[in-house]
């Protein structure tokens, strides 16, 4: 059983660097223990150009040893908008057969026929968007292209459930915030500035630690997940209390993933 626990808040915007935020910690058979948390512009060689962050990302998910790391953007398009040479072949060649976020958004909307198709697994997870909807087609676009790209052609991480489970490698999996807080009942309007944002994101904290999802945070953890305006630092915690509660389920060695899930992925929430 993994003992390190990731969770990434993802962003596909210029200044990437910023928005990215990554929550660091152990798992002990139970419950998550957050450690860290801070936004991927500090990682090494990184800053808050999307240029830098990303492969410092890359790298730094590519080092970790024992590890789940739960990832928020989409891993994946409907089923009947990927070819059927298979999901890898779709992911490797995202980045040749599209040089912008543009034109993949282009083809998917001409694939769609201009409407919002949603995998199985949104559907399932209750995600608030589509994978190439306005509000996220970047993240998906620079998720795909520049995160799990990479780490399929250097064997730096198994990504599930399109791969085996590998027990030399960590495995990335993707998660879903917003999914998450759902299923919880702590769906609060949460990001932004303001006494009520302020008082959602105390209680999306006090909450996941009574249903069991985390283990108290230190003072100064707590202070960032409520204070961060954005709720970036908030949704990296999340998306690691998600990935502990999958590990938690059995839902990456009791679970098989059927043919729809090879290609479309899954969202573990």
């Amino acid at each position: 059983m993994a003992e390190r626990i990731v969770g990434i808040d993802f962003s596909g915007a210029e200044k990437a660097g910023n928005a990215i935020w990554i929550a660091e910690g152990r798992f002990d058979g139970e419950r998550v223990h957050i450690e860290r948390c801070g936004p991927a512009a500090g990682l090494p060689d990184s800053g808050p150009e999307r240029t830098y962050c990303l492969p410092a990302l890359v790298n730094f998910i590519a080092a970790q040893r024992n590890a789940i790391i739960g990832c928020d953007f989409p891993f994946s398009l409907p089923a009947t908008m990927i070819d059927g040479s298979g999901w890898r072949a779709f992911a490797l060649a995202l980045g040749s057969r599209f040089p912008s976020a543009e034109d993949f958004l282009a083809d998917c909307r001409r694939r769609a026929n201009g409407r919002e198709i949603r995998r199985a697994c949104d559907r399932e997870s209750r995600v608030p968007f589509a994978a190439y909807n306005l509000r996220i087609y970047r993240q998906t676009y620079y998720g795909i292209r520049d995160v799990l790209a990479p780490l399929l052609r250097t064997n730096g991480a198994v990504v599930l459930p399109m791969e085996k489970p590998r027990p030399d490698r960590s495995w990335v999996i993707e998660t879903c915030p917003a999914s998450t807080l759902k299923h919880a009942s702590l769906y609060p309007s949460y990001k932004g500035r303001g006494d009520a944002a302020r008082a959602a994101r105390r209680e999306i904290v006090s909450g996941l630690l009574r249903r069991g999802l985390l283990a108290p945070l230190s003072r100064s953890l707590r202070h960032l997940a409520i204070e961060n305006q954005g709720g970036d630092a908030l949704d990296s915690i999340v998306a690691a209390a998600a990935t502990g509660r999958a590990l938690l389920a059995g839902a990456f060695t009791d679970t098989i993933p059927n043919r729809c899930e090879r290609v479309e992925g899954r969202v573990y929430f």
